[in-house]
């Protein structure tokens, strides 16, 4: 069975480097909120740090803006259907989690929630910086977790299982699933 295990964070750069789509869960006095991100990459190294952009019209983005905090994930395959079913609606017109099945579990560090179903996990917090202006945040990673059965040792190894391996949206509906690893010498 996979298990979620830390991620060094002077490493931990590399959950993203592969251009994944993404899920950004926020939290703000008992409102929650999730959303699909393909806009989103590493940035620094020490401290860790990323960006991704937050539309400003979204709840995610009332919700970050006034916690300071998000937390950033990489779905599988297997939740295709809930990734895009969070990106097309809005967090206003109800709880998404439960409109959509979605499974949770508490961070460590910040209130957003964490996704099941997800080989990576990012905690955020927010560096306060003018580019918003643009929708895009810079945060800083407090904490990091993948799953040891795809990530470990600073690499992605992904299974055979196609269900298993994240994905890259292209538009309307249809994504690609990360495809087979190489090396070139």
């Amino acid at each position: 069975m996979p298990q979620r295990r830390p991620v060094d964070l002077a490493k931990c750069y590399k959950l993203l480097t592969h251009g994944p789509v993404t899920l950004v869960t926020s939290a703000h006095q008992g409102q929650r909120n999730i959303m699909a991100a393909s806009w989103a990459m590493p940035l620094d190294f020490d401290p860790p740090k990323l960006t991704v952009v937050i539309d400003a019209n979204t709840l995610t983005r009332k919700l970050v803006d006034a916690s300071g905090e998000f937390a950033l994930q990489i779905p599988t395959r297997a939740i295709a259907r809930e990734t895009l079913a969070v990106g097309s609606v809005s967090g206003v017109e109800g709880d998404k989690f439960a409109r959509f099945g979605i499974d949770t579990f508490a961070a460590q560090h910040i209130a957003a929630p964490l996704v099941h179903g997800c080989v990576g996990w990012l905690e955020c917090r927010v560096i306060a910086d003018a580019s918003r202006r643009y929708d895009l945040f810079i945060a800083e990673v407090l904490a990091a977790y993948a799953d040891d059965d795809v990530f470990s040792d600073g690499r992605w190894h992904f299974p055979a299982d196609p269900l298993r391996r994240t994905m890259h949206y292209m538009a309307g509906g249809e994504f690609f699933a990360t495809g087979e690893s190489f090396r070139a010498d």
